[in-house]
């Protein structure tokens, strides 16, 4: 391409030829520098071109310095395009700039501005975070006592229960922000309502002939607040039903009616027969949740005593109106993502039709949802939050399919093309979340990896379709069908599995001659979205429970555990099943909750403490109670429950105890939580600052550290980092802890553990030089104390997540004495010496796999002989004359069969079917079928027609349309089996010419 745009006579012809080299050049090299450096990746190519011009095309010298003069015009009408092109936006109402006047305005209010909560969510009845209340949940809950009174946020969030309707809609996405403001306790509906209409009509100015209010048609304080004390036309406030203007949590807990704000693009069309659900008139971008109702089991409401405020208003919604664009793609919170696709693929947004632009709408949405997600610690997988990621991924590349982004799995051009649009939303997330560019190395390399995992899918995808529509053609033919078609099912199992369009299954199968069931593939859909919404529920706020109720009558538990590992303690609740009782005797199960603890609660990966409570009389001397402790949890914020079983005696709420903790297993998981930490800096070490936790798990006989990493460790690798942990543990540092504000612990480095969250003051843990890191857990007091570390495994948990198990201190000797006894006892059965044994295994194995090998060929060659026994069995049937045989072959393994199968096939010629069993052992049948070419256009398939005789064996198998193999556990059906087998065969084959 380069060589013909060298030889153009003129910038006006060239123009075209430089702007496809233009955006191929982009496109190659997105992932290393921005499309606005073109220019010079095509100096330099064409700087290439010129000298091989000149070598070995002398005439076309002239021509190409004639290009070269005119090279700059040519790209300055591509600057220019873009310039033309740009949407200029006034700084006060960009995507940034709405969001800091949001808080500002809030911050004036008394607010205090809190940042954005993780997409993980603290919260186990959440998959992800879906609302910007989310994080404060605790305090409405009453589970954790408030810090301020009032709070405003900008809250990451991800929904994705109506993906199929990004992109299609103005308003759907599945990443967004949620601006919110909030009150535990303090103003109610007045303040809320006011503030509201204020923001609305002073700060973002928006004519108030635009705006309009629902409100739960049973508020009439709302009412009166919005019409009276507001100033809103009573004709503008229209009253819903619960369904719309009524929040709950679920069947029972906090909730109460509603308020929302809605603007009108089209106030000329007046106030008549107004319907605020129409999307294509009215945008709703304000919610007023009033949480002053409980709802009990029986339906009842009852008053809160505590009534709060929780608001949510679309950060894109608002750009979409203040920046007067039609919907929120447009806005310059995701436009400049589209923009980036339309030049990757060298099209004009503006200038194309709705149905275009819907794929780089979904690209764009979906690009920001999956680099917030990896950025926040979730990676593709198959299962929970990972699942979510992997589906948006692969959805994206299929929109970049429709587009016609198409390339090998080695990663040419459209092979993989995401990561270059994930840089822009890098580029752009600054002020959503600064952590996000810190981890731009992990989220790069996790979307380029699941990409081309992806499209390897994808080729497999085309391969099936292939396939069936192969199968949906001869099957078609066989029955004289003039119009073949693929079943719904298959369309959706290509969607679903493979990632097709369905488009484009239909435009591939309508090349064939083949039609698709559109009306099956819309029902397999269909029950697709209901598994879908069901497993995306909304915020669960029950209220309830005994642990919550605890939480607002009794003090939270004082942990004195760093510094001591035994105390007196006062029992301040006695719990059995979840149950307040006043005492427990010998052998009860119960939950106790002391005012004072030296008891470790798990958390931050390290299991909860071990120990016993011993009761005391009321001169302080121990009775004769006792209560084993199993284990320590966290409930309700700080309270500290101590969950055992009664040995001795009796236990009684307000009963005196002595609190001690196994300090032999509190002195195994000290040695294990250093120890992780040391790991964690080792692998940072090996494989750079980017390498993070994705889990962690502290007990006494181990540890466990879950970490982003998209391959196998070698083995090299394995050794670096395990002799790095011994080298600081013989350095004998000391470690320091200290509590400080968590601005501040972030400002020096410290790492956060995975998953957790943090308040206020945190306590940061250091080894001078080594790690420093947010920790609530116990640790030694020197690295030597640890003795010496030990990896016992490495493996893949999920993709681009890698597991370590490591052994330290006391778990460390006793791993390493019992490998020595191993050996030692290897050693003397082989008779061997230890450093000799890895030497005499490798020769055992070698014998072992060269006496299988031939005892398989053995087999293969029995097989073959006892099938050349049968051949003459063979019967000629039907008016194709098809040689039919069907038998047993004695003794025979089913890899040993399928080649019995297939050498008869063969000797039989085309047409040909043979059918065989085999029982190889106890309780095992094999079988296995194979169909010759012009037996399958007669309309038969061997892994349909083997399913069928199976399953009188009690079994089932697969295969192909040619060859098919199954297992069964009922030896005593083979023979039943294979009779159906000649009576199928013969009824099927009866009428095929």
């Amino acid at each position: 391409m380069i060589a013909s745009v060298a030889v153009a006579a003129n910038p006006l012809e060239c123009s075209l030829q430089t702007q496809r080299v233009y955006r191929c050049g982009v496109l190659a090299k997105s992932s290393k520098f921005s499309s606005s450096q073109g220019s010079l990746f095509l100096s330099s190519v064409i700087s290439s071109t010129y000298g091989r011009l000149l070598a070995h095309s002398p005439i076309h010298i002239k021509g190409t310095e004639m290009w070269m003069r005119n090279f700059s015009a040519c790209t300055q009408i591509l600057k220019k395009e873009r310039v033309e092109n740009a949407v200029l936006i006034d700084p006060s109402v960009t995507g940034d700039a709405i969001r800091e006047r949001f808080l500002d305005f809030y911050a004036a209010r008394g607010h205090e501005v809190i940042p954005s909560s993780s997409l993980v969510p603290d919260d186990p009845t959440v998959l992800l975070t879906i609302a910007g209340m989310l994080q404060f949940k605790p305090i409405f809950l009453g589970q954790v006592p408030r810090r301020f009174p009032r709070a405003v946020t900008s809250q990451k969030c991800i929904r994705t229960n109506d993906i199929e309707s990004v992109g299609l809609t103005k308003r759907h996405h599945t990443f967004f922000e949620m601006l919110g403001n909030f009150s535990f306790g303090d103003y109610f509906k007045r303040e809320a309502i006011k503030w509201a209409w204020e923001l609305a009509t002073e700060e973002f100015k928006l004519p108030i002939d635009h705006l309009w209010v629902s409100i739960f048609k049973d508020d009439d304080e709302a009412l009166t607040i919005w019409r009276d004390e507001v100033g809103v036309h009573e004709e503008k406030i229209q009253l819903m039903g619960e369904d719309d203007n009524f929040w709950s949590s679920g069947p029972t807990g906090p909730c109460g009616p509603c308020s929302e704000m809605y603007y009108d693009f089209n106030p000329e069309k007046g106030m008549q027969n107004v319907d605020l659900g129409d999307d294509s008139r009215f945008i709703e971008f304000y919610n007023l949740v009033f949480m002053q109702y409980n709802r009990k089991e029986d339906g009842s409401l009852e008053p809160l005593q505590t009534k709060n405020i929780d608001t949510g208003l679309g950060l894109e919604r608002m750009a979409q109106i203040l920046q007067k664009v039609p919907n929120n793609y447009e806005t310059d919170l995701i436009f400049p993502i589209i923009e980036h696709i339309s030049e990757l693929i060298g099209v004009k947004y503006m200038e194309l039709d709705e149905q275009a632009k819907l794929p780089l709408k979904i690209i764009g949405d979906h690009a920001r949802a999956v680099v917030y997600l990896i950025s926040d610690g979730v990676y593709p997988s198959n299962v929970g939050r990972g699942y979510v990621v992997r589906r948006i991924i692969r959805r994206a590349v299929r929109m970049g399919r429709l587009l016609g982004i198409r390339g090998s799995e080695e990663g040419e051009k459209g092979g993989a093309f995401l990561q270059s649009v994930a840089e822009v939303v890098v580029n752009m997330s600054s002020r959503v979340d600064p952590d996000v560019k810190t981890n731009t190395g992990r989220i790069y390399e996790e979307i380029h990896m699941e990409e081309l995992k992806f499209v390897r899918t994808l080729e497999k995808g085309e391969k099936l379709l292939e396939l069936l529509l192969t199968e949906a053609l001869a099957i078609g033919n066989g029955r004289g069908e003039v119009n073949p078609c693929l079943s719904g099912k298959d369309a959706f199992v290509l969607y679903d599995t493979y990632g097709f369009p369905v488009e484009i299954t239909k435009e591939v199968a309508a090349e064939s001659g083949v039609l698709v069931d559109l009306e099956g593939f819309e029902k397999e859909m269909l029950l697709q979205r209901k598994r879908s919404q069901a497993a995306h529920s909304t915020t669960n706020l029950a209220v309830g429970g005994t642990a919550s109720e605890l939480s607002t009558k009794i003090d939270q538990t004082e942990f004195l555990g760093y510094s001591t590992l035994r105390i007196s303690a006062a029992v301040v609740a006695l719990l059995s099943n979840g149950t307040l009782i006043s005492e427990a005797s010998k052998g009860d199960k119960v939950d106790i909750i002391l005012n004072r603890t030296p008891f470790y609660a798990e958390s931050g990966g390290q299991i909860g403490d071990h120990g016993v409570l011993e009761a005391q009389d009321e001169n302080g001397n121990t009775t004769n109670c006792s209560v084993d402790v199993k284990d320590v949890q966290r409930s309700c914020g700080n309270l500290i429950v101590h969950k055992g079983i009664i040995k001795e005696g009796k236990l009684w709420t307000g009963a005196c105890v002595n609190a001690v903790v196994d300090a032999g297993l509190r002195k195994r998981a000290m040695v294990h939580h250093t120890a992780t930490h040391l790991l964690q800096s080792a692998l940072k070490k090996v494989f750079g600052n980017d390498t993070c936790q994705a889990g962690s798990l502290v007990a006494f006989d181990r540890l466990r550290f879950d970490f982003n990493l998209p391959r196998p460790m070698m083995d090299n690798e394995l050794t670096r980092v395990e002799s790095l942990v011994n080298e600081w543990i013989g350095m004998a540092v000391g470690l320091q802890s200290k509590v400080m504000p968590l601005s501040d612990a972030k400002k020096a480095g410290a790492i956060a553990m995975f998953g957790e969250k943090y308040a206020e003051q945190v306590r940061v843990v250091e080894i001078p030089g080594i790690s420093l890191e947010l920790c609530g857990g116990t640790h030694v007091g020197n690295t030597t104390e640890i003795q010496g570390f030990k990896i016992i495994s490495e493996q893949g948990i999920a993709s681009s997540v890698r597991r370590i198990e490591a052994v330290a201190g006391p778990a460390f000797v006793e791993y390493s004495t019992l490998r020595d006894a191993i050996a030692q006892n290897l050693s003397s059965i082989l008779k061997v010496k230890v450093e000799n044994l890895p030497t005499r295994v490798a020769a055992l194995l070698d014998e072992v796999k060269a006496t299988r090998k031939e005892a398989s060929k053995l087999r293969v060659q029995l097989a073959i002989a006892k099938a050349d026994v049968l051949a003459s069995k063979a019967m000629v049937f039907g008016p194709a004359g098809v040689r039919i045989l069907v038998g047993v072959v004695e003794d025979v393994d089913a890899d040993s069969l399928k080649v019995a199968v297939e050498y008869l096939l063969n000797k039989l010629g085309d047409p040909a079917a043979v059918a065989l069993g085999s029982c190889p052992g106890e309780c095992k049948v094999s079988l296995a079928v194979a169909f010759s070419p012009k037996v399958v256009q007669c309309g038969l398939q061997a892994n349909e027609f083997l399913g069928g005789i199976a399953c009188i064996c009690g079994g089932g198998g697969g295969g192909t349309r040619n060859f098919a193999q199954a297992g069964g556990k009922r030896p005593e059906k083979l023979v039943e089996a294979l009779d159906k087998a000649q009576m199928d065969l013969r009824t099927a084959l009866s009428s095929c010419n």
